[in-house]
């Protein structure tokens, strides 16, 4: 099982990329994808979908999941957030497995046992979950990979032993 994990961003959109024999979880991969302020919108939104593509059809991706938008108090900076997911919610579509979308409490839930755990937190969870040295940076591809895990622990047991057995 291969997941890809999202954290949209309209300046940054990490992603990560983890594998599952069924009994561990591993980081194969992750990154951002960036894109400049004095590119038009179209053009970055492009980027981003290109860029979500590339990681879905280079690591082979048999899921995707996204983060969901928060609430912002900036109404212009939650637009652009929402165009950025889109686009990146428009790649992973292409993925054939599931798209999974989740909010930032549900995926701090999953990965440090509560909601309303920090940065910090989250990122030194994903290091001791996936085995790495290092805590991944910067802070969106940490995120990515929490999205990929949150994804992969929330599919049912069967779930993940068919998508096993199937590779």
């Amino acid at each position: 099982m291969v997941i890809v994990g999202i954290d949209p961003g309209l300046a940054h959109t990490g992603w990560g990329v983890i594998t599952s024999d069924g009994r561990s979880w591993r980081a194969c991969a992750y990154g951002c994808i960036d894109t400049r302020s004095d590119q038009s919108m179209a053009e970055r939104l492009h980027i981003i979908y290109e860029g979500v593509c590339d990681v879905l059809i280079r690591y082979h991706a048999t899921h995707a999941a996204v983060e969901d938008v928060f609430s912002s108090t900036n109404v212009r900076t939650a637009f652009s957030l929402g165009q950025a997911r889109g686009s990146a919610l428009l790649a992973c579509s292409l993925c054939d497995g599931v798209v999974g979308e989740y909010s930032p409490n549900t995926i701090k839930q999953h990965i440090v046992g509560h909601g309303h755990a920090d940065k910090d937190q989250v990122s030194y969870m994903v290091q001791m979950l996936l085995g790495l040295d290092h805590v991944p940076q910067p802070d969106h591809c940490s995120d990515a990979l929490a999205i990929a895990l949150t994804h992969g622990f929330s599919l049912t047991r069967d779930e993940r032993l068919k998508e096993v057995c199937a590779s």
